[in-house]
């Protein structure tokens, strides 16, 4: 049976167009990862790296999640020197592109946001250092071994074979707030709208449908509580709802795509290629858009992009913690080929 794991043959192709690959070397996503996941361990005292660095086959590569959870496996910003935080954010850059690393930042910066507005209701655990970095395995040119960062709203998961990466998902990025409303001397300045085109690519489609598009992609009119599946080892496989991309107008097409390159320009160059190309390859036609909930801003809403090899699913429902309505985002990407590098 062929390997369906994702961008296997998408990231070959591209490796050898652009990087050249012959043989086992530091080339191409997968060894800029290596190199900077053995830099970064390299790093780190023996007690640090116990919590750093687990086996591959642990179950907890697989535990994942974007709630603030009083604890999380891997080690702490708080817990690094300054010259091991430099290199926890070069393996994190490794990962992702300019945009995608500012977006990345940008999320943990809002932690200081409620860490204010939160004070004095309980427990507060907002902080902007509770992100964890966890290697699994032995990273190098030979074998398999993977690497995450999780902490509020974030998850990034990734998962190297033999110098190659095979996996980049679940990716998952929030928002609270979505937009920044608040006049507080902490966190990103007043305006900042962490994910943006995540969400007016998806208005902008709404908007453009026809009466009788709408009616096919639009499946409830109240969104969920939550994107499914959220502690799910693989994504929900159940059948694609909605608007299939093969009846909308080329123009719809056009911002069907903007929408997915959105998501896709937040990794590293070799991932969004190749998430972009495993679409274009399993065909664009089929992909599908729904909508669920209200189709103004500050209200409830929800949409899910799904095609052969993936699935995407974005949700802005609650309110942020400044009583804002509708302005808490959680997104995520996913392999319908398999998470976490497992072929499914």
């Amino acid at each position: 049976m062929r390997n369906r794991r994702f961008s296997v043959a998408a990231l070959a192709v591209l490796m050898l167009a652009t990087a050249g690959w012959v043989g086992l070397k530091y080339e191409g996503p997968g060894g800029d990862m290596t190199q900077s996941a053995e830099r970064f361990l390299a790093s780190l005292s023996a007690e640090q790296t116990a919590k750093a660095r687990i086996g591959f086959d642990d179950p907890k590569r697989l535990d994942w999640h974007f709630i603030p959870k009083p604890e999380r496996k891997g080690i702490q910003i708080k817990e690094m020197s300054a010259d091991q935080r430099k290199l926890a954010h070069a393996l994190l850059h490794s990962g992702l592109s300019e945009v995608g690393y500012e977006k990345v930042t940008t999320i943990m910066s809002l932690e200081a946001i409620l860490h204010e507005l939160e004070k004095g209701k309980g427990t507060n655990i907002r902080d902007t250092e509770r992100y964890y970095f966890t290697v699994f395995g032995s990273p190098g040119l030979q074998g398999k071994w993977g690497w995450s960062v999780e902490g509020h709203h974030l998850s990034l998961n990734f998962v190297v074979s033999n110098g190659r990466l095979v996996s980049a998902t679940p990716a998952f990025f929030g928002a609270n707030p979505a937009i920044n409303k608040s006049d507080l001397s902490v966190g990103p300045k007043k305006g900042t709208q962490t994910l943006a085109k995540e969400e007016h690519f998806a208005y902008d489609l709404l908007n453009s449908l026809a009466a009788t598009q709408r009616q096919t992609a639009v499946i409830d009119q109240e969104a969920p509580k939550e994107i499914r599946g959220p502690v799910g080892s693989q994504a929900p496989r159940e059948a694609p709802v909605g608007l299939i991309a093969e009846k909308m107008s080329e123009s719809q097409r056009k911002i069907l795509w903007q929408l997915l390159e959105a998501y896709a320009a937040k990794m590293s160059e070799g991932v969004g290629a190749a998430w972009l190309d495993e679409i274009k390859k399993a065909g664009t036609e089929k992909v599908h858009f729904a909508w669920a909930g209200s189709a103004k801003t500050g209200e409830g809403h929800y949409y899910r992009l799904q095609g052969p090899t993936f699935l995407v699913e974005f949700i802005n429902v609650q309110s942020d913690s400044a009583g804002n309505s509708a302005n808490h985002i959680h997104s995520v990407w996913r392999s319908l080929m398999g998470d976490f590098g497992i072929s499914t």
